[in-house]
C-alpha cells in the first residue's frame, strides 16, 4: 500500500474512532475493506491513539481564536495524524506531514481547512 493511502486510510480509522469509540484494530480492520494488512497504517492508528492525550494537549496550544471542541471532527483527525508524523514518524521530514495533512483536507473536508491545518501545523512545526 502507497503510502499517501495508508494516510487515508489511518484517518478514515481514526474518524470511526473519534465518533462512534470503535476499538482501532477493528477500526483499521474496517478501512481495509480485505486490502492486505499494512504495517505503516496500523503504526499511525495505534501511534496516534496512544499518544492521543499529548498530541490533542499540543494542539490546543497552537489554535488561534479557536476550540478544540469547535474543530471539525475530519479536521482535528488530520492535525492529530500530522502532529503523530512530525512527533513521532521518524522516517516522515515535517514538511511532508505537513503537505500530506493539507492534501488529506483538501480531499476529505472543506475549502478553508487547509488554509487552517497548514496554519496549525506551521506553529507547532516551530515549536518542536
Amino acid at each position: 500500500m502507497k503510502r499517501r493511502t495508508a494516510r487515508e486510510k489511518s484517518l478514515q480509522a481514526l474518524y470511526q474512532i473519534d465518533v462512534s469509540g470503535a476499538e482501532p484494530e477493528a477500526a483499521i480492520t474496517n478501512v481495509l475493506e480485505e486490502a492486505p494488512a499494512d504495517e505503516y497504517l496500523h503504526k499511525s492508528v495505534i501511534g496516534t491513539i496512544e499518544h492521543r492525550e499529548e498530541i490533542d494537549e499540543l494542539i490546543k496550544a497552537h489554535l488561534e481564536k479557536w476550540s478544540f471542541d469547535r474543530l471539525a471532527k475530519v479536521d482535528r483527525n488530520i492535525l492529530r495524524l500530522a502532529v503523530f508524523e512530525m512527533k513521532y514518524g521518524e522516517d516522515v521530514p515535517e514538511k511532508v506531514a505537513i503537505n500530506e495533512a493539507i492534501e488529506l483536507a483538501k480531499q476529505f473536508s472543506d475549502e478553508q481547512s487547509g488554509k487552517f491545518i497548514n496554519g496549525v501545523l506551521s506553529r507547532i512545526k516551530e515549536s518542536l
